[in-house]
């Protein structure tokens, strides 16, 4: 898996890209290589915005592409608010895409197909 961190009005540190890297790190095992993560984290400029560091992530899998958006008044709880968001989409992706197969290999043997049409 690939991660792209850019920040926008965010002075990015290694710290920073490392927390970030550390976070979304299981995704890579659950996920093809071939995925891409992009992660932008943001700084309000608006003062009367009480959740000013925004953090957002689009995730690009195989036919699928995933999006989440958090904010909160320090990045490191957006970023892991927004890791947690990630990673249930992508769990719930995995389930349906699992649950799809088995439906399939179902029907094609009730219908009396062989069943490694479908891997």
């Amino acid at each position: 898996m690939r991660i792209e961190i850019r920040g926008r009005n965010v002075a990015m540190t290694d710290d920073l890209r490392e927390m970030v890297r550390k976070r979304f790190q299981r995704l890579g095992q659950q996920v093809s290589a071939l995925a891409t993560l992009e992660v932008v984290l943001s700084e309000e400029r608006n003062p009367s915005i009480r959740d000013r560091q925004v953090a957002e992530a689009t995730f690009y899998l195989k036919g699928i592409t995933l999006r989440a958006h958090e904010a909160s008044p320090e990045m490191t709880h957006s970023v892991h608010e927004l890791a947690e968001d990630v990673r249930r989409q992508v769990k719930k992706h995995r389930d349906l895409r699992r649950k799809r197969r088995r439906t399939r290999r179902l029907v094609d043997q009730m219908r009396g197909r062989p069943a490694e049409l479908h891997p």
